[in-house]
C-alpha cells in the first residue's frame, strides 16, 4: 500500500535548505521532512531546526545531521526523496551525491526557481554569480550607489548565513555595527554586511525569507537581493545580474547553480578584466554567448586600493584573503596577493606551517588554497585560531584583503594594511545605463 507521505531528507549548508523547506515543504501535507543534513560550514550539524520555525506539522522540530551519514539516513528512515539544496559545487559533485542517493534507494531532486522564488510587491534587483569570489559584493555596492543617486530608497536582503541560534535569527535587521555584535555575527557575515552599513544602508538576513521580505518591503522602494555563493535568488527578480570571473574560465558552465544563474540572467558582468588573461576573457565571452545570447554583457574591472602602497615594497608579507573565496570558491589567491605583487612585496609568506587547530583543518580540507591565510571565523574559537596563526607568522606586514576591518575583531601584533576593491565598469553598456532604462520603463 502506498504511503500517505513521501519521506524527505534535505541536503544543505544552513541556507538554501531552510529556504526550500520553508517555502515548499513546511506546510505541505504530501511530504514529511525527516532530516536536514549539513556540510561546507564547520559546526552547523547536530543541531535542531526548531519547532517554532518548522511549523505545526513538525512539533518536535527537525534534526540536522552530518551529510556523511546520507546512506544510513536513507536506509534507517526509509527516505523516498533526497533534495539537494546548497551551492557552489561542481556538476560532478552533485551527481556523485545523486548516485549515492540512488544507490541507497531514494530519488534525487533539485527544486527550480518557480517553486521557491518569492514574489515581491517591490522591484527586485538580484545580484548572483557563477562562483563564489566573482565579485558580487562590489557589484552590489556599485548598484546601490547608482539606485540611490536615482533617488531610490534601497534595502539590501542578504542570502542567509544562520550559523547560530536559529530562533533568534528568524528575521535579522542590521543598521549599525552594534547590530552585528548583538547577533554575534561571524567574519563571513560581517564581510557582507559592514560595507553596506558603512554606506548607511539597512540589511536584512536570517532564516524565514517570506517574513524577511515582507518586513523589508515596508521600508524599501527597491529590494536588492545580495546573493551568497553562486546560489539562485530567493526572490523573483525584476532585473537579474550575474557576475562571472575570467580568472576561472569555464567555471561558468561547470558549477551548480552558477550555470543556471548565467542562463537566466538579464545582465552578465565579466569582472576582473584588468587582471585576467585576454584568452581567458575571450573564452568566457564565448561561453556566455552560447549559454545566454539574449543577455546584455557588461565589462568591469575590480581595481585595488591600499592606503600606503609604498609601505609594501620590499616587505615580507602575510596575505589574509576572503575565506569562502579560497575554500568552497576554489581560488588559490585573491585581491591581497594581487596587491602584494603589484606593489612589489619582497615575499609572500606561506602561513601553513604556523596554522593553528581549526585553521590547519581548513587547509587540510581545502588543499588547493595557496600560500595565503583564509579569514575563517565561524565562532569564537576559530577567531582565536585565526588570531594566533596571524601573530605566529614571521612577517613584516599583514595585508588584510577581506571587506571588513579585521582589527576590530582580533588583535594583530604585526603592522597591517587593508586591501579594498570596488567595481569599475568599462565601456558600454554600463550598469548605470541598464538600471536607468529598467526603472524608467518599469510601471
Amino acid at each position: 500500500m502506498a504511503k500517505d507521505k513521501q519521506r524527505v531528507v534535505i541536503l544543505g549548508a544552513a541556507g538554501r535548505d531552510f529556504h526550500n523547506f520553508n517555502v515548499f515543504f513546511r506546510d505541505n501535507p504530501a511530504f514529511e521532512v525527516v532530516a536536514f543534513t549539513a556540510t561546507q560550514i564547520p559546526n552547523i550539524e547536530d543541531r535542531l531546526y526548531p519547532p517554532e520555525l518548522a511549523g505545526p506539522l513538525y512539533p518536535q522540530g527537525i534534526p540536522i545531521l552530518p551529510e556523511a551519514r546520507l546512506e544510513s539516513i536513507i536506509q534507517e528512515h526509509q527516505i523516498d526523496v533526497v533534495v539537494f539544496a546548497y551551492s557552489d559545487v561542481s556538476h560532478e559533485y552533485v551527481m556523485h551525491l545523486a548516485s549515492r542517493a540512488a544507490t541507497a534507494g531514494a530519488d534525487f531532486w533539485l527544486l527550480g526557481g518557480r517553486r521557491v522564488m518569492l514574489e515581491s510587491t517591490r522591484p527586485v534587483v538580484a545580484v548572483t554569480a557563477a562562483r563564489t569570489g566573482c565579485g558580487k559584493s562590489q557589484t552590489t555596492r556599485h548598484i546601490t550607489d547608482i539606485l540611490r543617486e536615482m533617488g531610490k530608497k534601497v534595502v539590501v536582503v542578504r542570502h542567509p548565513m544562520p550559523y547560530g541560534d536559529l530562533r533568534k535569527q528568524r528575521v535579522q535587521r542590521f543598521a549599525t555595527y552594534q547590530d552585528l555584535d548583538r547577533y554575534e555575527c561571524t567574519i563571513e557575515e560581517r564581510e557582507e554586511y559592514e560595507p553596506h552599513l558603512d554606506r548607511g544602508l539597512v540589511v536584512y538576513a536570517g532564516v524565514d525569507y517570506e517574513a524577511i521580505l515582507r518586513q523589508a518591503e515596508q521600508e524599501a522602494e527597491v529590494v536588492l537581493w545580495d546573493g551568497g555563493n553562486n546560489d539562485l535568488p530567493f526572490f523573483r527578480p525584476t532585473l537579474h545580474i550575474t557576475v562571472v570571473d575570467p580568472h576561472r574560465p569555464g567555471h561558468e558552465m561547470r558549477y551548480w547553480p552558477g550555470e543556471a544563474n548565467v542562463r537566466m540572467a538579464h545582465v552578465l558582468v565579466i569582472n576582473k578584466i584588468d587582471t585576467a588573461d585576454l584568452e581567458a576573457i575571450q573564452q568566457v565571452r564565448r561561453h556566455l554567448a552560447r549559454l545566454n545570447p539574449k543577455a546584455q554583457v557588461v565589462d568591469a574591472a575590480s581595481p585595488i586600493f591600499v592606503d600606503h602602497p609604498e609601505a609594501i615594497r620590499g616587505k615580507r608579507v602575510l596575505v589574509v584573503e576572503d575565506g569562502p573565496t579560497l575554500t568552497h570558491g576554489g581560488m588559490a589567491y585573491g585581491a591581497g596577493v594581487i596587491a602584494a605583487r603589484r606593489f612589489a612585496a619582497a615575499e609572500i609568506i606561506d602561513p601553513r606551517p604556523w596554522a593553528v587547530d581549526s585553521i590547519a583543518q581548513t587547509y587540510a580540507r581545502y588543499p588547493q588554497t595557496g600560500p595565503v591565510l583564509p579569514a575563517m571565523g565561524y565562532g569564537a574559537a576559530q577567531l582565536r585560531d585565526l588570531e594566533a596563526t596571524i601573530n605566529q607568522v614571521p612577517c613584516d606586514l599583514v595585508l588584510v584583503a577581506t571587506p571588513i576591518d579585521l582589527a576590530r575583531l582580533i588583535h594583530i601584533r604585526h603592522p597591517s594594511q587593508r586591501v579594498r576593491y570596488e567595481l569599475q565598469p568599462i565601456g558600454q553598456p554600463t550598469l548605470a545605463e541598464i538600471l536607468h532604462t529598467t526603472f524608467q520603463s518599469a510601471p
